[in-house]
């Protein structure tokens, strides 16, 4: 069933528009936590012992055990017509526990800076939904496609969905020049020292802040 991701019908944003969400951004960015304040703990290895196992735990005995990934593709004949789905599965057998589909017609235009004010809406839909119908099955970490602290502004798409309080995970592709890293700088050092699947080097910028980490997926 088609619904709408927005009230609004127009197909241009005006300058206000833009300017009052500069400021929900920076709002935003005012409440965000990148300290890692989580109350679980990763799942043993299988060779671990159980001392390893205690330290493993979190502040309320949880293992991680859930994790959701939310995104959206798009139709190719219209690009307002998208597909906005949540998966969420066992990070021990990596079996899908949850899956969720919703199409929908977006209103609000892709305005390079600002994907959340166009998409976080119909994301938020499907956990809120997930709540209600299968809350014992609720990730605990949510990944999401975005830029994270490698924002313009160091706020992304993942702040909008700050309300969901899930300790939340960006994968990107480096696409914008903030604090000094750079796409070539980034894969210099990727292609100097690191073993493709396996080394993963944390990002930092020229201010000494941590900004994200960087992975090489294939060879060369």
């Amino acid at each position: 069933m088609e619904e709408d991701a927005s009230t609004s019908g127009n197909n241009n944003i005006s300058s206000q528009i833009v300017n009052e969400w500069i400021e929900i951004q920076d709002s935003l960015k005012k409440r965000l936590i990148t300290d890692d304040e989580f109350d679980w703990k990763l799942p043993p290895m299988k060779d671990q012992d159980s001392e390893g196992m205690e330290e493993n735990r979190g502040s309320n005995g949880e293992i991680l055990k859930y994790v959701g990934g939310v995104d959206l593709s798009f139709s190719r004949n219209d690009s307002l017509i998208a597909c906005a789905t949540l998966v969420v599965l066992d990070i021990s057998t990596l079996e899908v526990v949850h899956e969720d589909s919703s199409i929908i017609k977006l209103r609000i235009p892709y305005v390079p800076g600002f994907l959340a004010f166009r998409e976080a809406p119909v994301l938020l839909e499907l956990l809120e939904k997930m709540k209600k119908t299968s809350p014992t099955l609720y990730p605990q970490v949510l990944m999401v496609d975005g830029n994270g602290l490698l924002h313009p502004r160091g706020k992304s798409f993942f702040q909008s969905l700050e309300k969901t309080r899930h300790d939340i995970l960006c994968a990107f592709i480096l696409l914008h020049q903030v604090d000094g890293l750079t796409q070539s700088r980034v894969r210099q050092v990727l292609e100097a020292n690191g073993k493709p699947r396996t080394d993963i080097y944390t990002l930092i910028g020229d201010s000494g802040s941590t900004l994200g980490a960087a992975m090489r997926t294939t060879k060369g």
